[in-house]
């Protein structure tokens, strides 16, 4: 069974990402790991002697008594989804944020992590040095970002870039395997500039090794790599994209600040980062 980590500071963007994390469990017949991280305040022991020690048990009383508080909301969630059967642990553990995660991934074991994201600020932020960002960077297992605005619909078509390179076929078998669970489609997108080095052999060669599974393969002439994925993304109906990680400067450009409000404002689809080693 497919373990998923779910941060959480219980925040309606949280609450809303919480939702997509219950039915992706569904889907790939999962269960969920619910984490809560918080630091504990830092003080100079000398001037606290006597109530040092204090003062960091009130802040861990306050945590623990709000994460009991939120708890039961989240289960009430599950079981008007018709999805109480998911499988829910829960984990309250200091430190920052990533420490946290990676501390859990080693620990539980995880295999996915699905967290919210907040607004057009944290889309344009999100590969370029947000929490979200860090986690990204830092751990090897895919990561589903979940923005405030994306409510849950079912997935019908998971969109997939690729360069064709030998690297991205590992990681497009896998979400075959995803889909198949999801029973949707996998359309794949190649955005092919002048600098391009794919040829058609190579092309033709991934299109017959994937020809009996759920995947087309789609080829676009363009030099706007990002407003091509964009037009993917409307006129493909695609729910949800997925990306490999490993292309860091293809995020920058992507993500950049100066993205238009319209255009930062149709980034409204789950998008899971997958690392390639």
């Amino acid at each position: 069974m497919k373990r998923i980590l779910f941060p959480t500071d219980f925040s309606e963007t949280a609450t809303n990402a919480f939702i997509h994390a219950l039915e992706f469990a569904n889907c790939i017949e999962g269960e969920l790991i619910l984490l809560h991280a918080f630091d504990l305040p830092v003080f100079d022991s000398q001037y606290f002697p006597e109530n040092y020690m204090l003062i960091y048990e009130s802040v861990e009383l306050t945590q623990f008594e709000f994460f009991k508080d939120e708890l039961p909301k989240l289960h009430a969630i599950a079981q008007e989804r018709n999805l109480s059967h998911i499988k829910m642990s829960h984990r309250l553990m200091d430190g920052n944020l990533l420490g946290t995660i990676e501390r859990s991934i080693q620990e539980d074991k995880i295999d996915f992590i699905v967290m919210g994201t907040e607004g057009e600020k944290s889309w344009t932020e999100l590969f370029l040095g947000t929490r979200t960002t860090a986690v990204i960077s830092d751990v090897d297992i895919p990561v589903l970002s979940i923005p405030a605005e994306a409510k849950f619909k079912t997935i019908k078509n998971i969109g997939f870039t690729t360069r064709f390179r030998p690297k991205d076929k590992p990681a497009l078998k896998n979400v075959v395997e995803i889909a198949k669970k999801m029973n949707a489609k996998v359309k794949c997108l190649y955005v092919k500039t002048d600098a391009s080095d794919v040829s058609k052999e190579t092309i033709k060669q991934w299109e017959e090794e994937f020809a009996n599974d759920p995947v087309g393969f789609n080829v676009v002439l363009s030099e706007e790599v990002k407003e091509s994925i964009l037009d993917f993304i409307l006129f493909k109906d695609i729910d949800m994209l997925i990306m490999l990680a490993y292309k860091h400067n293809f995020f920058k450009s992507l993500f950049h600040h100066s993205l238009t409000k319209d255009i930062a404002a149709h980034w409204d689809i789950p998008i899971l980062a997958i690392p390639i080693q």
